[in-house]
């Protein structure tokens, strides 16, 4: 299922950003900004590192004309970067050519070598790590629209500012509970969302029945669960009660679900 985004004071700022990369480029940066409310660290560097990967072919564009196509790798980030760096004879303002590459190699670095994506990290990724990397998202979005927009750095901050000042978080914890704070969803909905952020572990049918406050568990489990289940969006293991999301089921939250409300 396809969602249209209304257009946000960002969308604006980043208009003259060429379309086939500005759409992609805010999910991407909203996605990182949502995952750091919402306390989900590794999220923020697998949302961070496909930011800066739009960004980068963003660049190539606008630096050599040309671009890496989408779905095709970039086996050396950082030496694609470099190569924007070392230009010759490019026109495109210092801050895109020279300062942002070494500002995308930052962030890439920090999302592959801090345990964010890849099994056996050298360090866990943790809360100053996604919370540095958001920061610098948001300086490369800043950045962007300055020059494309032609706004000074202060306005342009004051765009990305109000955006953080208005993100709020999907799900609430409180005493040992979950809430959704999304009127806009429907129970099953409110399930894949709730098993979304507990992507690596089963939740108990009765916590999540008793979490979107569902009135009847019988109905719960027939009207709500076994059609997610047979759809292969979750793991309904009727034996031990518990209820898993599935790959399917998290591409439908990120692609959707989580796009339904973005400010």
């Amino acid at each position: 299922m396809n969602t249209s985004r209304n257009e946000t004071p960002l969308d604006a700022a980043l208009k003259n950003v060429d379309q086939r990369f500005r759409s992609k480029l805010i999910d991407q940066y909203l996605s990182v900004k949502r995952s750091l409310v919402e306390g989900r660290d590794e999220a923020v560097g697998m949302s961070a590192g496909k930011f800066c990967e739009i960004v980068l072919r963003f660049l190539q564009q606008e630096i050599h004309g040309a671009y890496t196509p989408f779905g095709q790798s970039i086996n050396n980030f950082a030496n694609e970067c470099r190569k924007l760096i070392e230009a010759q004879g490019s026109t495109a303002p210092e801050a895109i050519r020279v300062v942002m590459p070494r500002a995308l190699v930052f962030i890439y670095t920090i999302r592959n070598k801090r345990g964010i994506g890849h099994v056996g990290g050298d360090v866990d990724a943790n809360r100053i790590d996604a919370m540095t990397m958001a920061r610098s998202c948001d300086w490369v979005t800043c950045e962007l629209i300055r020059v494309f927009h032609g706004l000074s750095l202060g306005e342009a901050q004051d765009i990305v500012d109000g955006l953080s000042i208005r993100t709020m978080p999907d799900v609430w914890e409180v005493a040992g509970k979950k809430r959704v704070l999304r009127n806009d969803l429907s129970a099953k909905q409110k399930v894949l969302l709730l098993s979304h952020q507990s992507a690596d572990g089963a939740i108990l049918v009765e916590d999540l029945c008793d979490w979107i406050e569902y009135s009847n568990m019988g109905v719960f489990k027939s009207k709500v669960l076994t059609p997610l289940h047979k759809e292969r969006l979750i793991e309904y293991d009727r034996d031990v009660l518990t209820v898993t999301i599935s790959p399917l089921g998290v591409k439908l939250v990120e692609d959707t679900i989580l796009r339904l409300q973005t400010t």
